[in-house]
């Protein structure tokens, strides 16, 4: 029985991809199947239609943003990914959207009007990696001060910190051996 569940996953994944492909063929420049886990590749310039479609769509209704997360591929190009985690509770289904940035404009649109939950996670991203959400209602720092230099998660960021370690931190580790 569970050969048989896992068979009707597969198809109801390749299912998601078809829907996607047959409403905008240049939607999915690429579809990953790794582990049971199904991530769609998609240009930057319909993230949100796809996202709008994922959603909204009666036979895909993703309506639950569960993670928004990056990766730095440097030296590789593109450098920067985006990668939505969706879960349709009402079917039980998952999906990634994954998006390549380049690192000359690692801008990309916000999904906030579709997910509002994307906030924060946006917001996480852009402080950690330097990637800008277009139309982002308060795209700011969340983590970091807000005069902190550069973005830490970066694979070229120095280990050591642009800066030197302020004053009243020592008090801390003054009396260590």
């Amino acid at each position: 029985m569970a050969e048989n569940s896992n068979t009707n996953v597969v198809v109801e994944r390749s299912a998601v991809v078809d829907k996607l492909r047959s409403w905008n063929p240049n939607a999915i420049s690429e579809v990953i199947e790794f582990r049971g886990e199904t991530t769609i590749v998609v240009p930057r310039n319909v993230l949100r239609d796809v996202a709008e479609r994922c959603r909204g769509d009666k036979e895909l209704q993703f309506n639950l943003l569960s993670d928004a997360t990056s990766v730095d591929r440097y030296p590789l190009e593109p450098r920067f990914e985006v990668n939505y985690h969706l879960v349709s509770i009402p079917r039980r289904t998952r999906l990634r959207i994954k998006v390549r940035l380049s690192s000359d404009d690692p801008t990309v649109d916000s999904v906030i009007p579709v997910w509002p939950g994307a906030n924060w996670l946006e917001r996480e991203i852009f402080d950690l990696m330097g990637i800008r959400f277009n139309e982002h209602p308060d795209l700011r720092r969340i983590l970091m001060p807000e005069d902190w230099e550069g973005h830490p998660l970066r694979k070229d960021y120095p280990v050591e910190g642009y800066r030197d370690i302020p004053p009243s931190a020592t008090r801390y580790t003054r009396n260590r051996p």
